[in-house]
């Protein structure tokens, strides 16, 4: 490379290259870390929908269950089959019991 036009030519050649290939890697990594993410959020937003319909159905539940208990109440001012009332409540110490246990495998 005797000839400095020559010289000036490839250099500013290998200068255009590399930065080319800086900026295609940048814009790359910058995409990549976009659909990271989004897939994140997206992953988030499906967590936070789940414990939203979990919680929805466990306090429908337990709405359904204080309903049930209040009318066992009111019909034990009436004479109501002991036998009756005892079956309700072992079905409301075995919902209790499976809440707790899905209470506990959550948070251990």
């Amino acid at each position: 490379m005797t000839n400095p036009l020559v010289q000036a030519f490839f250099v500013g050649r290998a200068v255009a290259d590399i930065l080319n290939e800086q900026l295609e890697n940048a814009l790359t990594d910058a995409l990549s870390e976009l659909g990271k993410f989004d897939a994140e959020q997206r992953e988030h937003l499906r967590q936070f929908t789940e414990k939203v319909m979990e919680r929805a159905e466990r306090e429908a539940e337990n709405a359904r269950v204080a309903q049930t208990t209040t009318a066992i109440v009111t019909q034990g001012s009436q004479s109501v089959d002991l036998q009756a009332m005892i079956d309700e409540l072992r079905a409301e110490i075995a919902l209790l019991r499976s809440e707790l246990q899905r209470h506990r495998s959550k948070s251990g």
